[in-house]
């Protein structure tokens, strides 16, 4: 699930664009009962501004979209940070400052080291300087912009125990308070292992499985999590039917979210299965496609 990387003038231009939007062209994805799903910013509005930085969280703030998501992993000295790959490798300019340090795990480096790189000159000159948030820094930004959270915990067979200290940070920001934990926070991962310990260790927050699992496996995973979240290139109107039948953890219709939808026709096929949510890049593209 790579961000689409467009140009920096081109990046500029979006954003800029997004921001002269009049209010009611960059409304939030429509809440819950409505026949529109959540339109959730992947990695923020990571068309248009470096992944998993704060300044693509802000730009889909701008932008008006309510959901974003990002990606968690643990650096060498146990701070957990939000960065896609395992490597620092494409996302900063770690090869230059740490040149003998291949292949530039995040499990190698300290927090501290991390802090030191440049995440946003890779995407276009106008975001040099931005970092690598914490996960810290990251909710603290996503609760002040009055945004909601769909954390994916990733690769956890790398970081055993990651799920505990997840949920550890999200506590001790105020996100595990019942306004948050009903209202603001999603916790998915590829690994059911890892979505099934979330579940154990805080039975009260809503999960997410990514991935298609077969139809007839569907009754299990439903009684770990509530989410059902496949890449759209997988799902049929059928399968999402399927999803829909069983209940999920917390006695509720089992959800679907699809990713990473970048297109007004891929919008418009998963939008007619009719599933709960759409991840994009392009949020804007997506959220036009569903409206129309």
């Amino acid at each position: 699930m790579y961000a689409r990387t467009v140009s920096a003038t081109a990046a500029a231009l979006l954003g800029a664009t997004a921001l002269l939007l009049p209010a009611s062209a960059t409304q939030a994805a429509s809440p819950s009962g409505t026949d529109e799903p959540a339109i959730i910013a992947h990695r923020g509005a990571s068309a248009y501004a470096p992944e998993n930085t704060l300044a693509a969280i802000d730009l889909a703030d701008r932008m008006g979209f309510a959901w974003v998501e990002n990606d968690v992993q643990r650096t060498k000295d146990g701070e957990l940070v939000v960065v896609h790959d395992d490597s620092l490798a494409r996302t900063t300019n770690v090869e230059q400052v740490f040149p003998g340090r291949s292949p530039w795990r995040i499990k190698d480096f300290t927090a501290a080291e991390i802090a030191t790189l440049d995440a946003g000159s890779w995407f276009g000159p106008q975001f040099t300087g931005a970092r690598v948030p914490t996960l810290k820094q990251y909710v603290n930004r996503v609760d002040r912009n009055h945004q909601k959270l769909l954390l994916e915990i990733k690769k956890p067979e790398l970081y055993p125990g990651i799920e505990k200290d997840t949920l550890r940070v999200l506590r001790e920001e105020g996100w595990l308070n019942r306004h948050h934990v009903k209202h603001k926070l999603v916790i998915q991962s590829f690994g059911a292992d890892s979505v099934k310990a979330v579940h154990e260790q805080r039975p009260d927050v809503t999960t997410g499985f990514l991935g298609t699992p077969p139809v007839a496996d569907l009754p299990k995973y439903a009684r770990f999590t509530d989410q059902i979240n496949p890449t759209h290139t997988s799902l049929t109107a059928d399968y999402v039917a399927a999803v829909h039948r069983q209940k999920g953890a917390h006695g509720k219709q089992l959800q679907v979210n699809t990713w990473t939808v970048n297109t007004a026709a891929a919008a418009t096929r998963v939008n007619d299965f009719g599933v709960d949510g759409i991840i994009t890049n392009n949020p804007d593209i997506v959220r036009d496609a569903v409206s129309e």
